[in-house]
C-alpha cells in the first residue's frame, strides 16, 4: 500500500521531484503590495496595510474585530492574559497539538492540564473534558478549583486540528457550567466552519495564524478575535507597548508588549486574502482526490463526522500501528515526498511532563497512527 501510495501522490502533484507537505504559494499582488509598503516607508505596525488585512479578516470570519500581531502563539497568549489567567492558573488543553498552544499558556503565566481528544476531530473531547472536571474539580465562588493542585482553573483552550473543527458547542457549554473561559486555537483553522460559523468565533476570544505552513501566509503572523469592543480595544493597546494616543508624546499607562503586526508582513496578508477561496477551493479538490483514492484501502483519510466546512489544511491518514506509521515515513520521505507524525504529545515532553492530565489514551492511540501527507497547492 505504501508504494501505491507514492505512486498515486506523484500523479497527483504530476513530478517525479520533491513534494513539500504544504509550501506558501504567491500568485497574486504579494509583489505589488510590498513595493507599495516599501515606497511609503511605513514599514513597522503603521500602515493601510495592516487596517485592510484586520478588516478582511474580520468580514471574512464574521467577527466583529481582528487584531493582528506577530505571531499566533502571541495571539494565544494575549488572548489568555484578557480572559484573567494569571501567574499559576491552570489552563486546561489537548495534549494532541503543537507545541505553541502549551508554550503559550506558559507565556502568559498560566499551567497546563491535558485533557484527551476524541477520535473522529482529533480535538478536545467533550466527554472526556466533564468527566475530568467532574472528578477534579469544585466551584467556589463562580470560580473552578482543581482539589487536588488547589489552583484556579481560568481557561479552556480547545484546538481544531488540522484544520477539523471540534465539538466546540458542546466544550462552550461545558465551560460555562464549570465558570471557566473559552480561548479557541484556531491557529490552523481559517477556512473552517462549524454549522456555518467561523471558528475562533464562538467563545468570547479566538485566534489565527498565519505561518509559513498554513493555508495563507504573512510569513508570521497571528490575529486575535472578538466580538467583544472592550476585549479588542484592551488587545489592541497591550500589544503596541500601551502607548496612550498622542500626535508627540511617549506615555505609556502600563507594562505591554511590541506584538503588533507590520505593515510589510501584513501587505502579503491583504494578497493573500484575495486568493483564499481559489486556495480552499485548490485544497478542497485535492481532499476529495484521496479520498477516492483510500476508500476502501487499509489505510484510513481523516474526515470530520461533525456538520462541518473544514479548509483541508493538512490531509491526514490513519495507518493501523506505529510499525506502519514508521515504515511509511521512512519510505515516503525517502523518495522526496515530505509526510509527517503528529506531534509528540505535549504530557511527553521534558518541560511539560509534571503537568496534570486526565485520561489520555485516544491521544496516545492516534499519535502511534497518524501522518499528515502533502496538501500543498497544485496547480
Amino acid at each position: 500500500m505504501i508504494e501505491k501510495t507514492i505512486k498515486f501522490i506523484k500523479q497527483l502533484y504530476n513530478t517525479d521531484n520533491f513534494i513539500a507537505l504544504h509550501s506558501p504559494v504567491f500568485i497574486g499582488n504579494e509583489k505589488k503590495y510590498l513595493n507599495d509598503c516599501i515606497d511609503s516607508t511605513f514599514v513597522s505596525y503603521i500602515g493601510k496595510y495592516v487596517t485592510k488585512f484586520e478588516e478582511m479578516t474580520a468580514k471574512y470570519t464574521g467577527s466583529n474585530y481582528a487584531i493582528a500581531v506577530v505571531n499566533g502563539t502571541t495571539a494565544l497568549q494575549i488572548a489568555l492574559n484578557l480572559l484573567g489567567v494569571e501567574d499559576g492558573d491552570e489552563v486546561i488543553t489537548q495534549p494532541l497539538t503543537f507545541v505553541a498552544t502549551a508554550n503559550a499558556i506558559k507565556h502568559a503565566g498560566g499551567e497546563p492540564v491535558f485533557v484527551d481528544v476524541d477520535i473522529d476531530t482529533l480535538g478536545m473531547s467533550p466527554n472526556k473534558l466533564e468527566d475530568f472536571l467532574k472528578k477534579n474539580c469544585e466551584i467556589r465562588n463562580e470560580l473552578c478549583y482543581n482539589k487536588y493542585s488547589k489552583k484556579k482553573i481560568k481557561a479552556i483552550v480547545p484546538m481544531h486540528t488540522f484544520g477539523f473543527p471540534v465539538r466546540i458547542k458542546e466544550i462552550i457549554s461545558i465551560a460555562n457550567k464549570y465558570h471557566i473561559k473559552l480561548v479557541e486555537d484556531s491557529a490552523e483553522s481559517l477556512g473552517s466552519f462549524y454549522e456555518g460559523q467561523h471558528t475562533g468565533t464562538f467563545g468570547e476570544i479566538g485566534i489565527l495564524s498565519y505561518n509559513g505552513n498554513k493555508v495563507i501566509t504573512t510569513g508570521g503572523g497571528g490575529i486575535i478575535l472578538t466580538n467583544n469592543k472592550d476585549l479588542a480595544q484592551k488587545a489592541k493597546h497591550i500589544t503596541t507597548t500601551a502607548k496612550i494616543p498622542h500626535k508627540w508624546e511617549y506615555v505609556h499607562d502600563m507594562v505591554a508588549y511590541n506584538y503588533r503586526m507590520t505593515n510589510v508582513t501584513a501587505a502579503l496578508g491583504v494578497a493573500q486574502m484575495e486568493n483564499l477561496n481559489e486556495f480552499l477551493e485548490n485544497k478542497r479538490k485535492t481532499a476529495e482526490q484521496y479520498d477516492k483514492f483510500f476508500t476502501n484501502s487499509e489505510y484510513r483519510l481523516i474526515k470530520s463526522p461533525l456538520n462541518v466546512i473544514t479548509n483541508n489544511w493538512l490531509n491526514t491518514i490513519q495507518v493501523s500501528n506505529k510499525i506502519v506509521r514508521d515504515e511509511f515515513l521512512e519510505k515516503t520521505n525517502n523518495v522526496g515526498i515530505m509526510t509527517r507524525p503528529v506531534w509528540q504529545l505535549m504530557n511527553k515532553l521534558e518541560m511539560f511532563k509534571n503537568c496534570f492530565k486526565g485520561n489520555l489514551d485516544n491521544s496516545v492511540w492516534l499519535a502511534d497512527r497518524l501522518v499528515n501527507i502533502p496538501s500543498g497547492f497544485r496547480k
